[in-house]
């Protein structure tokens, strides 16, 4: 569905920004992908609209067919990248799932500030920004996607999640699109 309005109380979700991520190797260019969540980033501080930085540290308990490997993280792998200039008002998520809603208080944080929609950025398309996607929309929010602002290791895992998921959780649309109609939303009450 194609953008067409952001709610008064819109947050920014940004997953996974964080140092063991970013160096990876991804479908787009991770430089562009910070460069495009950090821009939104301070467009919803500018606009005074929530901004809520996940990492990742861990996973869930039970068995899998691929479990991780390598055990735990390495020191600092789980640091949030400076360059999303993270403030004392941000909302800061650590997660051990792929979406940034299961086992965490991001809802009841979200719901106590009166949002009623998220935008959706960050890495990696197919699990971590789509998970989360869901679990929003299974929440009850109103989700947008900014599709220029997140990348994935797998480009069929990428294109499949923008063309087949995300049409059905909710709006998609590049950052500029999403900065231009925070200027135009109605203000906050």
């Amino acid at each position: 569905m194609a953008l067409t309005t952001l709610d008064p109380i819109t947050a920014l979700i940004v997953v996974d920004l964080q140092s063991g991520i970013v160096g990876l190797p991804s479908v787009h260019s991770m430089g562009d992908v910070v460069e495009r969540s950090c821009t939104l980033a301070a467009a919803f501080r500018r606009h005074r609209l929530p901004v809520v930085l996940v990492n990742v540290d861990g996973g869930a308990p039970g068995r899998t067919e691929r479990p991780r490997a390598g055990g735990p993280f390495p020191d600092g792998w789980t640091a949030l990248i400076p360059e999303l200039d993270r403030q004392l008002a941000d909302i800061t998520v650590t997660k051990r799932t792929w979406g940034a809603f299961a086992s965490t208080d991001l809802e009841s944080q979200l719901r106590s500030r009166g949002v009623t929609q998220v935008v959706v950025a960050g890495v990696a398309t197919g699990t971590g920004v789509e998970s989360t996607a869901r679990q929003a929309y299974e929440a009850g929010f109103n989700v947008t996607l900014a599709t220029d602002a997140m990348t994935d290791p797998r480009p069929e895992a990428h294109d499949y999640s923008i063309a087949n998921v995300f049409p059905r959780l909710g709006e998609s649309g590049s950052t500029q699109a999403i900065i231009e109609l925070l200027a135009t939303r109605s203000p906050q009450a």
